[in-house]
């Protein structure tokens, strides 16, 4: 897991905020503007989902009916050097002329 500290956040995410929250690791993560903050020590972190096994960055094409686009409604989160799209609970790449899967989110309710 990769958090570095997001300087003057002014947001106070809460479950209750309206912000998308995905567990990561030991800790809750809020999207906002395709960012993923993580309250820690009293500020913000910036995180990103690491690449691993449960979420690669392999090209697995999957079937999405979506094309993925800026206003498409899906959300952008930072996965590894990259960005996907967060749909169903799964994380969706853009890769050329298809959609890669590349793995599972828990998103909290």
């Amino acid at each position: 897991m990769s958090c570095d500290k997001h300087e003057n956040h002014q947001h106070e995410h809460s479950l209750a905020c309206g912000h998308t929250a995905i567990r990561h690791g030991d800790h809750i993560d809020y999207v906002h503007d395709g960012h993923l903050h993580h309250k820690h020590n009293g500020h913000w972190d910036e995180c990103s989902i690491d690449v691993s096994e449960q979420n690669p960055a392999d090209c697995v094409p999957v079937e999405s009916a979506c094309e993925h686009h800026d206003d498409c409604g899906h959300e952008l989160v930072p996965h590894g050097d990259h960005y996907d799209y967060v749909v169903h609970g799964r994380l969706h790449h853009v890769h050329g002329d298809h959609v890669d899967d590349h793995g599972p989110v828990d998103i909290v309710k």
